[in-house]
């Protein structure tokens, strides 16, 4: 039994849990937080959004010399892919940046504690340490920072060699000739592009009749072209009912979503990509009390507190976006406000980006949600073709497009495919977070050349004159 007392236990050290924690350190608070996956840094650091992010760049820079530096004017001989110095590289960035957060842990005093935490009672959180032993934590608030954990799919069995999630997918031992990715989401889209740009046959295979569900309609259908261009194959209204798998494949049955006659599809690699669910197993949420949906979400109030008084949760256990930004905002707000601070996000200003090249960005409202709503809303689109920074990169794909409201010309959402998306979305959401227009943004002077010039020009556009095109 432990007789150390905390301000506030974190159960998680994610995005959100670790952020929450350092935040709630700063506050003042006595702070513990316990992870069992022995790193922080959670799904997203250590198997998700940062080493796929290190996989896409090499993969991206592999394509460039192989496909485009001669139109660049540099010559290479024979291009070879060094997967395991690849991988390898990967893996240093994820540990750097682990190392870094254990680092910042140690700055602010936080108590570390590598193991499985489980809520007894409000109040106290036992702990399964790795190294065997068991503790107990007395604190006055504790916070659920769990995340999520792929979705399986029914008749699909994941061993993480032949069938994988997103973890497997990125630790291949070697590049496969054919590869199967189930779900046409942001995952399934990055981690496909990787293995395609690798040289592997990538074929997508998604429930929808379209790809990136809830984007913007007009900006998947674009995706899609663009990369079926670099390769991906995509069918689409279709879903996989079973898989039979030898030692060297495995042979899908597809079926067209709304019935109809079924085939069968022969891979190296299947990756299962068709979402992510909450992680609360072994908690002790039902035994408590704490409330959730019919899906496992976590039920919270406005201050981030479960049906169960003292008991918090964040992040992909919660309704919202399973984004690791809106989990840190909502860490940093969540310890705010037990510390009497006020706090707010507004959760239709989270941005969404899939790292794909060319990127897709989003924020706000998409026109078919405008539409379903009846908002009159006027569109400001600019290519990216008549870019002259991205035509002097050669990166001319895609464009930005600004949705504003009819009467007070109030950003309503931006959406954009084209290159370096993700950052450039910045300023589109800084813009609506202050209740912005798309006069606003259309006199803003950008910087020339560049890229961002494409928001402007688009914000022009809302207003019918823009000056490039």
């Amino acid at each position: 039994m432990s007789d150390q007392e905390f301000d506030l236990v974190v159960i998680g050290g994610g995005p959100g849990g670790y952020v929450a924690a350092i935040r709630a350190a700063q506050l003042g608070m006595k702070t513990a937080c316990i992870e069992k996956r022995g790193a922080l840094g959670g799904t997203c650091l250590n198997v998700g959004c940062i080493p796929s992010k290190a996989l896409l760049q090499s993969s991206e820079k592999f394509s460039e010399a192989k496909n485009h530096f001669a139109d660049h004017g540099v010559k290479l001989g024979n291009v070879e892919l060094d997967l395991k110095t690849m991988m390898a590289r990967k893996d240093k960035v994820v540990v750097d940046l682990t190392s870094g957060i254990e680092f910042l842990f140690k700055k602010n005093k936080i108590t570390y504690l590598k193991g499985i935490g489980s809520i007894s009672k409000a109040g106290e959180v036992a702990v399964k340490l790795s190294d065997g032993k068991s503790e107990t934590l007395k604190t006055r608030k504790i916070l659920i920072a769990t995340g999520s954990e792929s979705t399986p799919l029914p008749g699909l069995d994941i061993d993480e060699k032949q069938i994988v999630t997103s973890t497997g997918a990125l630790a291949l031992g070697k590049v496969p000739k054919s590869m199967v990715v189930v779900g046409a989401g942001v995952i399934g889209l990055e981690l496909g592009s990787v293995w395609s740009r690798l040289g592997a046959e990538v074929t997508v295979v998604e429930f929808l009749d379209r790809i990136l569900p809830g984007m913007d309609g007009e900006i998947a259908k674009q995706t899609q072209r663009v990369l079926t261009k670099q390769g991906l194959k995509f069918k689409l209204g279709k879903k996989v009912t079973g898989a039979k798998k030898t030692k060297t494949s495995v042979t899908l049955s597809v079926e067209p979503a709304k019935g109809g006659e079924a085939e069968e599809i022969k891979t190296d690699v299947v990756l299962v990509a068709i979402g992510r669910r909450p992680y609360t197993e072994g908690l002790g949420l039902d035994e408590l009390g704490v409330a959730k949906d019919s899906r496992g979400v976590i039920q919270v109030n406005g201050s981030f507190e479960t049906s169960v008084p003292g008991i918090y949760a964040i992040g992909d256990c919660i309704p919202g976006p399973m984004l690791a930004h809106k989990a840190e905002d909502e860490g940093m707000v969540c310890a705010e406000m037990m510390a009497g601070q006020s706090g707010h996000i507004d959760y239709n200003l989270v941005p969404g980006v899939v790292y794909t090249w060319p990127e897709v960005a989003s924020v706000g409202k998409t026109e078919e949600q405008l539409k379903d709503a009846g908002v009159e809303y006027r569109v400001g689109k600019f290519p990216f073709t008549a870019n002259s920074r991205a035509r002097a990169n050669a990166d001319t794909d895609g464009f930005v497009k600004i949705l504003a409201d009819k009467v007070t010309d109030r950003v309503l959402g931006v959406h954009i495919l084209g290159p370096l998306a993700g950052d450039i979305l910045g300023e589109a959401v800084i813009a609506m977070e202050f209740g912005g227009t798309a006069e606003d943004i259309a006199r803003t002077c950008h910087s020339h050349p560049g890229m961002s010039e494409a928001v402007k020009e688009a914000a022009l556009a809302v207003d019918g004159r823009p000056i490039h095109i």
